[in-house]
C-alpha cells in the first residue's frame, strides 16, 4: 500500500500462534447479512465518521448509522448544518457485525486488530481532513496500535482535535451517539457531545499543520551556551538513571536545551565541574527564564546532582496542561505532544532504557549510551522533550493568557 503509512502501520500483523489478523482469523463475516461493509456518503466535506460495528438495522441494510444511534448523531449534525450522509464519509471500525444470543455485543481486541487494516486503507484512499471517533472502539482501532502508553478510556480522549502528522489529517475523539442516547436525562452530556462535534467541524476549513523539523545541535564543549543572552527563555530537559537524584548512584546522564521552539542543544553531562561550568551557570542565571515539564524534577536533581539551585523558574508545562484541563492522566509530555502536535510516538526505542521499576532504582541508561547508536538516539530524544515541552509553553502562554489575561 503507497501513501502516508508506513510498511508497519499498514501491514497485517500476527497472532501468537501464526495466524494472520484477517477477515478468516476473525470470522465476523461467516454470520454477518452484510459482510466487510464498505464506506457509505458523499464526503462533501470532507469528514470521516469512524463508528464502532454494524448493529441490526446496519447489517440488514448494508449502510451505516440506520438504527436508533444513527438517528440520533444524524439530527446532531443535522444541528450544526451538517448532513450525515451528503458531506461525510461513513465507516466503522469493525466492519461485520457481532453478534451474542442474536444481539449486539461489543467487538473483541481480535475483531478490531482483523479489520484495522481495512480502516487505515479507507483512510489512505479518501484521505479525509477530518476524523471523528465515536467511542473508546475507533479509539482503539486508530490510535491503540500506535500509542505505547495505557490508552485508557474514551473519556479521557474525547474533546481534543488532534493534528495527527501519520494520518495528516484533524483526529477528533468523542462519545458514541448509542452513549448520549441512553444518557438523555443528562443533557449535560449531550451540550458535551455537540461541542465536541462542533469543534471537529470547524477544523474542516483550517489548513492542516505541518510539523517542522527542529535544529538539534549536538555538543561535547558546553561553552557555546555562554551565547544565550536574556531576555531569552529556554526549556531544560534532563535524562538521568532513576526517577529520584537522592539514592547512591544516580547521575543526571544527558541534558538538553531548547532556545526557540525550533532549536535545541543537547549534550552528555560532563562528569568535570569545570566542563558543567557554563551549563551551571546558564541555571543560576536569573536574567534567562527557565521553562520544564514538571519544574520540581528537574530542579530537584540540579540541586542534588549539580548542586545548584535553578534561578528564575518561569512556567511548568505540566501545571499549565492540569490548569487548561483537569482530567486525569493527560499532563504527561508525550501525551501533550500527541494531542497538541500529532506525534504520536518519538520515544520507543529509548523507553526500556530509561524507565525504572522502583523509584529509586537505576535505569539502564548508562549501559544504553555506551554504544554510538545509544548515545546518539538518546540525545535526539532528549532534544525533543525540550522542542515539545518549548512549543508546548508557547501555546499554554496563550491559551493561558487569553483566559486569565495579567
Amino acid at each position: 500500500m503507497s501513501g502516508f503509512f508506513s510498511k508497519k502501520e499498514t501491514q497485517s500483523l500476527q497472532r501468537p500462534d501464526g495466524k494472520m489478523l484477517s477477515c478468516p482469523v476473525c470470522g465476523l463475516y461467516k454470520t454477518a447479512l452484510s459482510p466487510r461493509m464498505q464506506p457509505h456518503g458523499n464526503f462533501k466535506k470532507g469528514i470521516l465518521n469512524i463508528g464502532e460495528a454494524p448493529g441490526e438495522t446496519e447489517d440488514r441494510r448494508g449502510k451505516q448509522w440506520q438504527g436508533k444511534a444513527g438517528k440520533v448523531l444524524k439530527n446532531a449534525y443535522a444541528k450544526l448544518g451538517i448532513d450525515l450522509f451528503d458531506d461525510c464519509l461513513n465507516y466503522n471500525a469493525v466492519n461485520c457485525r457481532p453478534t451474542k444470543d442474536g444481539g449486539n455485543r461489543t467487538p473483541t481486541q481480535l475483531e478490531i486488530e482483523c479489520s484495522r487494516k481495512n480502516v487505515l486503507a479507507v483512510i489512505n484512499q479518501y484521505k479525509p481532513k477530518v476524523i471523528v471517533l465515536f467511542g473508546v472502539v475507533p479509539l482503539i482501532s486508530i490510535i491503540g496500535h500506535r500509542w505505547n502508553e495505557a490508552l485508557e478510556g474514551i473519556n479521557k480522549w474525547r474533546g481534543f482535535q488532534i493534528p495527527d502528522q501519520d494520518f495528516k489529517a484533524w483526529i477528533c475523539p468523542t462519545l458514541h451517539p448509542s452513549f448520549v442516547m441512553r444518557s438523555e436525562n443528562n443533557k449535560g452530556i449531550e451540550t458535551i457531545w455537540l461541542q465536541d462535534m462542533k469543534k471537529a467541524i470547524e477544523l474542516i476549513d483550517i489548513p492542516f499543520p505541518e510539523y517542522k523539523q527542529p535544529e538539534i545541535i549536538i555538543i561535547d564543549d558546553l561553552r557555546v551556551l555562554n551565547e544565550i543572552r536574556p531576555p531569552s527563555t529556554i526549556v531544560i530537559d534532563y535524562e538521568t538513571t532513576g526517577l529520584k537524584p537522592h539514592a547512591a548512584g544516580h547521575r543526571i546522564v544527558s541534558a538538553s536545551v531548547a532556545v526557540s521552539s525550533n532549536k535545541v542543544y543537547a549534550f552528555l553531562m560532563p562528569k568535570k565541574a569545570s566542563l558543567r561550568k557554563p551549563f551551571v551557570d546558564l541555571l543560576k542565571n536569573r536574567s534567562i527564564k527557565k521553562v520544564a515539564q514538571n519544574i520540581k524534577y528537574e530542579h530537584n536533581w540540579s540541586k542534588e546532582i549539580l548542586h545548584t539551585t535553578v534561578k528564575n523558574w518561569h512556567w511548568d508545562t505540566m501545571l499549565a496542561s492540569h490548569i487548561l484541563d483537569n482530567r486525569t492522566g493527560i499532563t504527561g509530555l508525550k501525551f501533550q505532544t500527541y494531542i497538541n502536535f500529532g506525534i504520536v510516538d518519538y520515544s520507543s526505542t529509548v523507553n526500556k532504557y530509561i524507565r525504572a521499576k522502583e523509584s529509586n532504582d537505576l535505569n539502564k541508561v548508562k549501559q544504553y549510551i555506551k554504544t554510538e547508536k545509544g548515545k546518539q538516539e538518546l540525545l535526539k530524544y532528549n532534544a525533543l522533550d525540550a522542542i515539545h515541552t518549548y512549543r508546548l509553553f508557547e501555546q499554554q502562554e496563550l491559551l493561558i493568557n487569553n483566559i486569565l489575561p495579567f
